[in-house]
């Protein structure tokens, strides 16, 4: 199954894609999203783009794992992604990943524009197919 992450922002997204089969996920583009139409036109040319089968989104988790305000927002998101797009959408905890996003490319060289957020949505889609059966 081929899945497209989303690293929601308020002002852009970052956009990875990924299989079950490898279980490895590759950051694609970093896309300006300030409003949710914006959005959802940038998810549906990632979708044509890409042809994936599911969506995965990263859900902002309180530290304690709780849902807090933007963790609720995000479902409801998730839950107009999936009638806009027609496709399962998946949450995953996306708790560190911005951290780890700019730790990995700060091992890789210095830092190129905005690729942190596709960085990070390529991070969830990992946690994610890691914890695919």
């Amino acid at each position: 199954m081929r899945y497209l992450a989303l690293d929601l922002g308020t002002k852009r997204t970052g956009v990875a894609v990924g299989d079950d089969e490898t279980r490895s996920a590759m950051p694609v583009a970093v896309v300006d999203t300030p409003d949710e139409h914006s959005l959802f036109t940038a998810v549906t040319k990632q979708i044509e783009d890409h042809g994936p089968d599911a969506l995965v989104v990263g859900m902002p988790l309180n530290m304690d794992g709780t849902e807090g305000k933007p963790a609720k927002a995000t479902r409801e998101t998730m839950e107009r992604l999936a009638q806009h797009t027609g496709l399962p959408v998946h949450g995953q905890d996306e708790r560190l990943t911005s951290d780890a996003a700019r730790h990995r490319l700060a091992e890789t060289g210095p830092l190129r524009g905005r690729r942190d957020d596709a960085i990070a949505a390529a991070i969830i889609l990992e946690e994610f197919l890691g914890g695919q059966p």
